[in-house]
C-alpha cells in the first residue's frame, strides 16, 4: 500500500496495523508509506451482525485480514472462492470488472483494495435483494 493517502474527517477513526487511531477536531490527511500496512476505516467496517449477504460475507473476510484477525494466507482461498461464487451471479460487465479487480488484488495481497473493489458491489446487491423480495 505504498503511498496510500487517507483523508480523515474530524473524530474519524481508522485501524492501522491493529491500533485504533482517532483524528482530532479538524480534517486531516495521512500518507501511509509502509508497504502492506493493514488499514481499515472504522466507518467502512462491517459489523459481524451485518454479514448477512453474499457480498458482505466476502467483504468481511477481507476486513478480517485488515484487522489482523486472519492472515492473508488463511483468507486467500476463501476470498477467491467467494469472488468466484459472486461472479456466477453478478454477470453485468461493471460487476465483472470489479470482481476481476478484487481477484487481482487478492493475488497481490492488497486487501484494502480488495475491500474497496467489493464494496462497490454492495448497492447493486441491495437492489437485487430488494427486487427479489417483492
Amino acid at each position: 500500500m505504498t503511498g496510500l493517502v487517507l483523508k480523515l474527517a474530524p473524530k474519524e477513526r481508522v485501524l492501522i496495523n491493529g491500533a485504533v487511531i482517532e483524528n482530532g477536531d479538524k480534517r486531516s490527511r495521512l500518507a501511509i508509506m509502509t508497504p502492506n500496512a493493514n488499514i481499515l476505516r472504522l466507518r467502512d467496517a462491517i459489523h459481524p451482525a451485518e454479514v448477512n449477504t453474499p457480498v458482505r460475507r466476502v467483504c468481511y473476510i477481507a476486513q478480517l485480514v485488515l484487522s489482523g484477525d486472519v492472515t492473508p494466507d488463511d483468507a486467500r482461498l476463501q476470498l477467491l472462492r467467494g469472488i468466484e461464487q459472486l461472479s456466477q451471479v453478478l454477470l453485468d460487465p461493471d460487476s465483472r470488472k470489479h470482481l476481476a479487480q478484487a481477484t487481482s488484488f487478492v493475488l497481490q495481497d492488497q486487501h484494502y483494495m480488495v475491500l474497496k473493489a467489493l464494496r462497490t458491489l454492495l448497492p447493486r446487491e441491495e437492489r437485487i435483494m430488494a427486487a427479489g423480495q417483492t
